[in-house]
């Protein structure tokens, strides 16, 4: 099975906001799934998205990418202050239409605005997902290390990786420390040389080797 053969749309239209995305169905099954989702520009196509997907796919996930409610109505622009809260309930609707497909743990994350949304709606909601993926955590708008997110990490009480550029401007390496400190569960933390928000998948390059590496550390968190 190629990585094109075992993916296809996906969309159910019985939640609201429905969930629509890409669903990579593994090979061989281990049992657990990963929703995964995008960034303030970007949508389920995006090019890490697609690679992070196919890594886990490899390894038995079954994989959703999917579109935040704000992308589906918009094919393009960022979200708007008023989107969050049905962008996290997108997110909620993802991990329980994917748990009706797998028999064990239903993992969920994003990048840089996915990822956040993911990390509210699990300190809202212990029990969203069993663990996060969190990739370029948008810790303060750049050039504003004042304006810090972090408010509701001290409720975060599963278990999450990070994964984040060296060079990010939304977060730097030793401000992402200092934030992981207040979350109470088991966070590992994954620093990327040389590249910054878009983790060296910009345009037609790619850091073929992030995936596999992202895999790995995630398979820490229940070492």
């Amino acid at each position: 099975m190629t990585s094109a053969d075992n993916v296809e749309s996906f969309l159910d239209r019985s939640f609201d906001p429905p969930v629509r995305g890409f669903l990579h169905r593994p090979a061989s099954a281990a049992g657990n799934a990963l929703v995964f989702t995008h960034g303030a520009g970007g949508n389920a196509n995006g090019a890490f998205l697609v690679a992070l997907a196919e890594t886990f796919a490899a390894a038995g996930f079954l994989v959703l990418r999917c579109d935040l409610p704000f992308r589906q109505v918009r094919p393009f622009g960022p979200p708007r202050p008023g989107d969050a809260a049905r962008d996290r309930q997108g997110l909620r609707n993802a991990v329980a239409t994917v748990r009706k497909l797998v028999p064990g743990r239903v993992f969920l994350g994003g990048h840089s605005y996915g990822g956040r949304q993911a990390t509210m709606l699990c300190a809202e909601q212990a029990d969203a997902a069993a663990a996060l993926l969190l990739t370029s955590y948008p810790l303060h708008p750049p050039g504003k290390p004042d304006q810090l997110r972090t408010q509701h990490l001290p409720k975060l009480h599963v278990p999450a990786l990070f994964v984040q550029g060296r060079h990010d401007p939304f977060g730097a390496i030793p401000e992402v420390e200092a934030a992981l400190k207040l979350i109470p569960s088991k966070t590992i933390l994954l620093s990327v040389d040389g590249v910054g928000h878009d983790l060296g998948f910009k345009g037609k390059k790619s850091n073929q080797e992030l995936p596999g590496l992202i895999l790995k550390e995630f398979a820490k968190l229940f070492g």
